[in-house]
């Protein structure tokens, strides 16, 4: 496998100027890879002020991925790849990567399937340099199935209405990050990991660039139905005891309904006893009914003592297999 990138001169060779990483996670994208990092030095070639690195996280994919970025490791030096033991998740990929740009100026998140265009990244470093820390991909427009913007829509607007910190709608994980920013975002460590929401709680100054966001190039998505509900689970729970105090709130209204219900029996009772009749069919239909209030309550008490468990065994988020830098700095 042969490909021809433009390699950038060593970072030693540059005094003055600062280094930009890319952080890029990978999930069977062979098909994307090439044409997704042409586009990348493309963009990047604008600015040649700074210093650019391409973090590529391959998160355990099943594909070819890995040889792709292996190949553009060796025609790159600017290339760092990054294999994990295993799928750990999106997530999880993103936060392997940080953790290895310690020493970058900036560090821009983005995905490999161009939807996320990278000439955008240019405008977040334009922004970043007027004094902002963290620089976020607003979609103004997207190219996606209706039942996707459907539910993306309804996911921004429970979040809106349940976290307990303000989380910018139609935002993903496509952003620039300031040093000191991520070096905050590092400290969070938990497993069910919603970045979009820590990235919102660390603070500081934080501005929007609109985009319109494009198709993907090739491939299918990493996040099907099954995987988007758990992602929305995690920010939900990661960032909101709302269903805690919802359980609450329903219990009341269900007590207060119950004495309403007792009252009107008894005077039922009392008052025509001749109306009285054996409600054994509403019975067992509110019997049932409650079983599965309390059943739900259960499920919802569970998911946050699960969370509370996993962080407890306090593993760690992910295993490295491979971590390769360009043909001059070797492997380490």
């Amino acid at each position: 496998m042969t490909q021809s990138f433009e390699s950038a001169s060593d970072p030693a060779d540059s005094p003055g100027r600062r280094t930009i990483s890319y952080v890029l996670p990978v999930y069977n994208e062979a098909d994307n890879i090439a044409t997704f990092h042409r586009a990348l030095l493309e963009a990047t070639s604008a600015r040649d002020d700074y210093v650019f690195e391409f973090l590529y996280v391959d998160d355990g994919s099943r594909d070819d991925s890995l040889e792709h970025l292996l190949a553009l490791r060796e025609a790159d030096d600017r290339v760092t790849v990054l294999s994990l033991s295993r799928n750990f998740g999106h997530q999880v990929a993103v936060t392997a990567g940080l953790d290895a740009c310690t020493d970058s100026a900036a560090v821009v998140i983005m995905d490999t399937d161009l939807q996320d265009p990278p000439r955008v990244s240019l405008e977040m470093i334009a922004l970043w340099e007027s004094g902002v820390d963290v620089v976020f991909a607003q979609r103004r427009s997207r190219r996606d199935s209706a039942f996707k913007r459907a539910t993306a829509f309804g996911f921004y607007w429970l979040l809106d209405r349940l976290a307990s910190i303000e989380i910018p709608r139609n935002v993903g994980d496509f952003r620039l990050m300031d040093q000191r920013v991520v070096q905050e975002v590092a400290r969070y460590r938990e497993h069910d990991r919603f970045l979009r929401g820590i990235v919102a709680h660390v603070g500081f100054r934080q501005e929007a660039v609109l985009f319109d966001r494009d198709e993907r190039f090739a491939g299918e998505t990493g996040y099907p139905l099954r995987k988007m509900i758990a992602f929305a689970a995690s920010g939900i729970a990661g960032f909101s005891t709302a269903p805690l105090r919802w359980i609450s709130r329903l219990g009341f209204v269900i007590s207060a309904l119950s004495v309403m219900l007792a009252c009107y029996v008894a005077g039922v009772r009392i008052f025509y006893p001749e109306q009285s009749v054996p409600g054994w069919a509403f019975l067992g239909v509110g019997m049932f009914l409650l079983s599965g209030i309390q059943l739900i309550m259960m499920g919802v008490i569970g998911s946050y003592l699960g969370r509370v468990y996993v962080e407890a065994q306090n593993r760690p988020l992910y295993s490295l297999a491979i971590a390769a830098r360009g043909p001059r700095d070797g492997a380490r």
